[in-house]
């Protein structure tokens, strides 16, 4: 079948099941879009590229597939660029297309041309620019394979013009086979059996679960063997839902913001079972004091990761799910009740906390009544900063791909984008954006593709007229010197999302609360804007100061 490089691209995606596409036109795309206008999948039109992808990420998150986009050269193609990096950061399979000029003016500095391949190799799992029409099909097949296996991750695909306009032979290849790249799934036996005799012999176990316990969809392994062995389990904030919160055995989050008793746990347990998390620094803090009495069990399909950041005693290499599934099997329970004692004593006397306000709507108490009036089956995104620190401490989230937000990169600006994605994913679903009046402003124009599609989408800000996460730093540790972090000068948000065709919400009150939210969930049909105008100094705490241990926790300002 001879086709144009355009309809190899669309009949690939129809090959590979894609059933939203997320973009924005531009001149050498036009011959892709041309063919794009009567494809059998659904594309949202963004307001921006930046927002393309993040709806894209929010989608691959919530529905376990690859997310597609696509954006035209140059400055098309380096809007990409922080949802990219973003994409990357947590893992997030997405193929991304950028049309490029004809390759005969590559490198000619033509109009609208960037090397995107170049700027983005950092931050992809990989990437691509055709350079062949008899490869496009093979490539766009290799794109999706990569991007989806292994630890997934974002891959470009760079389509000069002169491609796309192009003919060639269409043959859509069954399979990837990619000589130099065969990931690991199953563990090593050995090294297994070694793993449960080091669990069956701990006596103050913890396991330290993270993300890719929700990629792998390990969740269900995962509780097996925290019911099996009854070992105490914390989570990094990617790693939220992948065990219910609600659960005794739960200590919710640890790192940086998380809980007093899951920090304490990790620094006095005697092993430490990390499964899909990679020990990053708003995890460890100073390295050398991080779990300083435990030997360490690591399960994580990157062999990159495994031995980056702390020195590891059983290192397995595979799916998590296939090693857990594994150990499962075969592992039996410790004796470590007077350890989980402990533990529980110490949730009791340690709890997550803060000072309520008749006079002032805390953010906290915001978070909880979210959870309440959604019964915890709402799915959540979040910006970046103190919101999304409050919504981890807060919400209590019980089943897996129910959280969205930038983990790695923390990108503000990622959390209402997502949810648009998120929302197509999940149309059965209510979905809440709890943001910061600042990172809210960073892709607001992506409000009225929430709007033009009916998405009933929730946003939640938690309005304190400050970039709350660089001001709260400043208060702590620059002297209270709050230097272009207070932004009281703002868009009326109820005004500004009826000028969107939303609805808007004003609260001024505690009172207000729940009524605000509940005659938010009435609404069906459009995208809901509530502005909570909050406590403005309220801060996140317990805090572990960057660089720091366990030792130097900040637990509340009342001490």
């Amino acid at each position: 079948m001879i086709l144009s490089g355009a309809e190899i691209i669309v009949e690939s995606l129809k090959k590979e099941g894609v059933e939203v596409m997320f973009g924005y036109p531009g001149g050498v795309v036009i011959p892709i879009f041309h063919h794009l206008f009567n494809a059998p999948f659904k594309f949202i039109l963004s307001r921006h590229e930046q927002g393309a992808v993040h709806a894209a990420d929010g989608y691959a998150r919530a529905s376990g597939k690859v997310g597609v986009v696509i954006a035209t050269s140059g400055p098309g193609a380096t809007n990409l660029v922080t949802g990219i990096a973003t994409a990357n950061m947590d893992s997030v399979p997405l193929v991304i297309f950028t049309g490029q000029v004809s390759r005969e003016m590559i490198g000619n500095d033509a109009f609208q041309e960037a090397d995107i391949t170049g700027i983005t190799r950092p931050i992809t799992k990989h990437n691509y620019l055709v350079q062949d029409i008899k490869d496009l099909a093979r490539i766009i097949k290799e794109a999706f394979y990569i991007a989806s296996t292994g630890r997934p991750g974002p891959v470009v695909v760079d389509v000069p013009v002169d491609i796309s306009k192009g003919e060639g032979k269409y043959s859509y290849p069954e399979k990837a086979d990619i000589r130099s790249y065969k990931p690991v799934t199953k563990g090593h036996p050995r090294q297994i059996e070694k793993a449960c005799r080091l669990i069956e012999s701990s006596k103050r176990p913890v396991i330290y679960a993270g993300g890719g316990v929700i990629i792998s969809n390990a969740s269900a392994e995962l509780r097996s063997f925290v019911k099996k062995t009854e070992i105490p389990i914390t989570t990094t904030l990617m790693g939220l839902g992948a065990f219910p919160e609600t659960d005794p055995l739960s200590l919710k989050m640890l790192g940086m913001h998380g809980t007093y008793y899951a920090n304490h746990a990790v620094n006095e347990c005697d092993l430490l079972i990390a499964v899909g998390a990679r020990f990053d620094d708003r995890v460890t803090g100073k390295v050398s004091e991080f779990a300083p009495k435990a030997r360490v069990i690591h399960i994580d399909i990157d062999p990159s990761s495994v031995q980056k950041s702390v020195r590891v005693d059983v290192p397995i290499v595979g799916d998590c799910r296939n090693v857990l599934a594994d150990i499962n099997k075969q592992v039996k329970a410790p004796s470590i009740k007077e350890w989980v004692s402990a533990l529980k004593k110490m949730k009791k006397e340690h709890p997550l906390g803060y000072r309520d306000s008749e006079i002032t709507i805390k953010p906290q108490y915001v978070v909880e009544k979210i959870e309440e009036l959604t019964k915890g089956e709402a799915l959540v995104c979040t910006e970046v900063g103190q919101n999304q620190m409050w919504v981890a401490q807060f919400y209590n989230f019980t089943e897996p791909r129910s959280f969205f937000s930038s983990g790695g990169l923390g990108t503000m600006g990622y959390g209402f984008p997502a949810a648009i994605g998120v929302q197509l994913a999940r149309p059965d679903m209510r979905v809440f954006d709890i943001a910061g009046d600042g990172s809210i402003q960073m892709n607001i124009q992506e409000l009225i593709v929430a709007v033009q599609h009916r998405l009933p989408i929730i946003i939640a800000i938690l309005n304190n007229g400050f970039l709350g996460m660089v001001r709260q730093w400043q208060q702590l540790f620059y002297d209270k010197r709050y230097s272009h972090t207070c932004i009281n000068i703002q868009p009326d948000f109820v005004k500004l999302a009826e000028a969107f065709g939303a609805v808007g919400i004003g609260v001024d009150k505690k009172e207000d609360v729940v009524p605000a939210i509940k005659k938010a969930l009435e609404i069906t049909d459009r995208p809901i804007i509530i502005d909570f105008r909050v406590d403005r100094e309220e801060n996140v705490y317990p805090l572990i100061p960057a660089g720091t241990s366990v030792k130097e926790m900040i637990t509340s300002e009342l001490i």
